[in-house]
């Protein structure tokens, strides 16, 4: 039997917030008080007024078109590292050996910061990139910096949102560990099985990701009703959503929303995440209780999060201290 259609999105359901003065250095009472709303009662939001500019999507877009266009045995020239960047082949498997374990109807392209490989920080390492197309490495660095500063603005919102001032969150930031991805989504009529659609269920590992989406739909959000909800593009937005570390550091209070994505739109389906994670000291406890019950470190927890999630990646056991 088909996985049932999610019913279509009443846009309402789902917050739209004008972030503008947030990047601009500034706040105000009422958006604030949405972004609270948004971050515990639905875990997602569109956001607009975001000043990333119309052209570094456009570009990025037709280079992922090119990247991914090509045959396979090119794409696994630059096969996946341990340090997350470079090609995830399609149809990788997660969880393998759980419960949950499946395959994921979908191939990326990794890039992170340009580090030096680190045994003590083993999730860091080099870019890769390919000779074809030419122009993937500008278009990628130029959205990377333009997610960042779109990240620290959000970064402030959500502070002020939970009542710790403009720069309450900064210290938890500091060397950051974010990533950006390009996805590509061949369709998939009527798939049977839950383990095998676009991107299974599941949550994402970070502080919070920003998302852009073509326009083919795709994306599905599970609502507190265990419904299955589409969250289509609206033109000149991303969407945002709250991930695993932000629902730990406030103990709940901002909800990391499970989601799904099933291409049934008869065509080819692009995507572009940029997953936005603190720094790898960065205590992983809720904030009111970090000084005086030490958690374990961002890097233990994200590495061990994504050796599950992709063992693809062949990335090792966490052995720092």
């Amino acid at each position: 039997m088909a996985i049932p259609l999610s019913r279509r999105l009443d846009f309402s359901e789902i917050p739209q917030l004008d972030v503008g003065t947030l990047l601009d250095g500034g706040s105000n009472d009422s958006l604030v008080e949405a972004l609270e709303a948004a971050c515990t009662d639905v875990g997602f939001f569109y956001v607009q007024g975001h000043g990333v500019a119309p052209g570094l999507i456009t570009e990025l877009r037709k280079q992922a078109s090119l990247y991914f266009n090509q045959p396979m045995a090119e794409k696994m020239k630059l096969a996946i590292t341990p340090q997350m960047r470079g090609y995830l082949p399609l149809d990788y498997s997660s969880y393998e050996g759980e419960e949950r374990a499946a395959k994921s109807h979908q191939e990326g392209f990794w890039v992170g910061y340009d580090r030096a490989l680190s045994s003590e920080r083993a999730m860091e390492g080099p870019n890769v990139w390919p000779d074809h197309p030419p122009g993937l490495k500008r278009a990628m660095l130029d959205y990377f910096e333009a997610l960042e500063r779109l990240s620290k603005a959000l970064q402030r919102g959500f502070a002020m949102a939970l009542g710790l001032g403009e720069a309450g969150l900064d210290g938890h930031f500091e060397d950051p560990m974010s990533l950006l991805k390009l996805n590509h989504y061949p369709p998939q009529d009527a798939p049977e099985s839950v383990k095998h659609i676009g991107v299974v269920p599941h949550s994402d590992s970070g502080a919070f990701t920003i998302l852009w989406q073509d326009d083919g739909e795709g994306l599905e959000i599970e609502n507190k009703n265990g419904e299955w909800i589409g969250a289509p593009s609206i033109p000149g937005t991303f969407v945002i959503n709250i991930g695993n570390v932000m629902q730990i550091w406030t103990d709940g209070r901002f909800s990391s929303t499970p989601h799904r994505v099933i291409n049934r739109g008869g065509r080819d389906r692009y995507s572009i995440p940029f997953f936005v994670n603190p720094g790898p000291a960065a205590p992983i406890g809720p904030l009111g209780n970090q000084a005086a019950e030490p958690a374990e470190p961002f890097s233990k927890y994200i590495q061990q999060r994504l050796r599950r999630t992709f063992p693809v990646a062949q990335i090792p056991e966490y052995i720092g201290p």
